[in-house]
């Protein structure tokens, strides 16, 4: 049986502001996943799978690894990986718990790297091996040291364009770069991408907790950061209690009146997220990726978002969390419009 074809929902809403200039955005192609591969499961699924990463990898080859020191003295980790021809430089931000070398990074990385672009792939605070590099906690909402880290990394383009590429957490970050861009620059920046991003933690993190294997997934991870950080900072932290709840936002509740300047849910969920109006002036391309089956991201979230012309919003049928799957060891669908938009469809 033949895959039926999706066609992507996309809208281009117009300009608020005069100053705001076009720039030409990559075609819109249809997502056409095989039969097997629709089921936002498997979409989901395959994206956090290790044999995506196997074979050979350039980008790898040529990776230093880089400690960004950002302001108030917070260092975060990344690694670069210059390439040659230097068509562009592409940072890549992972979702909460993920990595420089979650899968999905690794993947898209390599794809754009063997194109021709330099690749920078950073960690957050408390994610990859960095855990002790910094006495703090990670929380969502440190987006200044994640911002000054991008605009860091961005110098390492030595003229070239730059792409800002965000998953999941890291989509909210994006979103958040280009909230800022209304009053700071990023050199040399040309266009943020914004993958199955959060908008409203208030919409998705419930969401991770009713989902058992997302749940499981995540408690795993950030239960076993916690572990780490303790162990590393054993006079500043004391996790027993806390790690005790096996829900994310039990945790979550404990956790932010202990070690936070958060005294609950509702301030730390609302000081990162992005509301309605906030992108509407960003004077940059945008294009928001994300899938009307993505059991994390609820649809309505991207649909209220007020855009202006250089913004597009695609909201596939298939594609679960991070997906977008068009065959398991081929690029994805995200990959080929990245590269579109970067190399102007050259292969």
């Amino acid at each position: 049986m033949s895959a039926t074809v999706q066609q992507p929902r996309s809208e281009i809403l117009p300009a608020k502001e005069p100053r705001v200039e076009r720039e030409d955005l990559p075609e819109i192609t249809p997502f056409k996943p095989p039969f097997w591969m629709r089921s936002a499961f498997v979409q989901t699924a395959i994206a956090s799978m290790k044999f995506r990463k196997r074979g050979p990898n350039p980008m790898l080859d040529a990776a230093e690894e880089r400690i960004i020191e950002c302001d108030d003295g917070v260092r975060l980790l990344g690694s670069y990986s210059p390439n040659p021809e230097n068509k562009a430089l592409v940072i890549f931000l992972h979702g909460w718990e993920g990595s420089q070398d979650s899968t999905y990074v690794v993947s898209s990385g390599r794809h754009m790297y063997e194109q021709g672009a330099s690749v920078f792939r950073l960690n957050y605070r408390d994610h990859g091996n960095s855990h002790h590099l910094n006495e703090g906690v990670f929380y969502s909402t440190l987006f200044n040291e994640v911002f000054d880290a991008v605009k860091q990394a961005a110098t390492l383009a030595d003229g070239a364009p730059v792409y800002v590429v965000g998953f999941s957490l890291g989509g909210n970050f994006a979103l958040r770069i280009a909230r800022s861009l209304r009053d700071l620059t990023i050199r040399n920046l040309k266009h943020i991408v914004a993958i199955s991003p959060v908008v409203d933690p208030w919409g998705a993190s419930p969401l991770v907790d009713q989902n058992w294997l997302y749940r499981r997934y995540f408690m795993k991870k950030w239960t076993k950061s916690l572990r780490k950080k303790e162990e590393l900072y054993p006079h500043i932290y004391d996790f027993s209690t806390i790690l005790a709840e096996n829900r994310v936002l039990d945790i979550t509740q404990k956790l932010l009146p202990a070690y936070s300047d958060y005294p609950d849910m509702e301030s730390y969920f609302n000081a990162y997220r992005v509301d309605p109006h906030d992108l509407e002036y960003c004077p940059l391309p945008i294009s928001i990726i994300t899938a009307a089956d993505d059991g994390m991201i609820p649809e309505e979230d991207i649909e209220k978002l007020v855009l202006n012309k250089n913004a597009r919003r695609i909201i596939h049928d298939h594609g679960g969390h991070n997906g977008f799957f068009q065959s398991l060891m081929g690029p994805t669908w995200y990959d080929d419009y990245i590269s579109d938009m970067i190399f102007g469809g050259e292969s």
